[in-house]
């Protein structure tokens, strides 16, 4: 009884170590070196897991992380200008930017690279499959979109058919 026991906690621990190794690979692609050191303060309630993930993604793409837990984060949207509509769950700043959302780290490089005259990038809501909300196979389609702080958008990035 205990081999048997012993062989399906194995099989079971090996499904979930391939499950967690999937859904970490998502998002691992290499991108575009950053040619030093980039500091990004992310702004998170303290109980949101999904926010601990896209944390763990952005520093595997080269940014080191100033994690601020805050219980109110309509405040803190609000003192750093996000627009209303754009809002999702953790907002982050890197340089003069606002990251809203689960934005891939991808474009969050080419935003610092190209310097549009934007104010940030947002992945309003959670969609699955973005970078910190992985569930297996399911990939909703979104947009990246880029802001002003006066509300205007424009589509970054489109990750309609990823």
């Amino acid at each position: 009884m205990a081999a048997i026991l012993r062989s399906l906690l194995t099989a079971v621990g090996l499904y979930m170590f391939t499950v967690a190794a999937a859904e970490a690979g998502a998002w691992d692609a290499p991108t575009e070196a950053l040619s030093a050191p980039v500091e990004i303060t992310v702004y998170r309630s303290p109980s949101c897991g999904c926010c601990g993930k896209w944390i763990e993604h952005v520093k595997r793409h080269g940014f080191v992380v100033k994690d601020i837990k805050d219980e109110d984060m309509d405040a803190v949207k609000r003192r750093l200008g996000l627009p209303e509509q754009l809002q999702s769950c953790h907002t982050a700043v890197v340089g003069t930017y606002l990251v809203e959302g689960h934005v891939p780290a991808g474009d969050i490089k080419r935003l610092l690279k190209s310097k549009p005259k934007l104010d940030g990038l947002a992945v309003p809501a959670m969609p699955m499959g973005t970078p910190g909300m992985e569930m297996g196979a399911r990939k909703d389609p979104f947009s990246v979109l880029g802001f002003t702080k006066d509300g205007r958008t424009t589509v970054f990035s489109d990750y309609r058919s990823y």
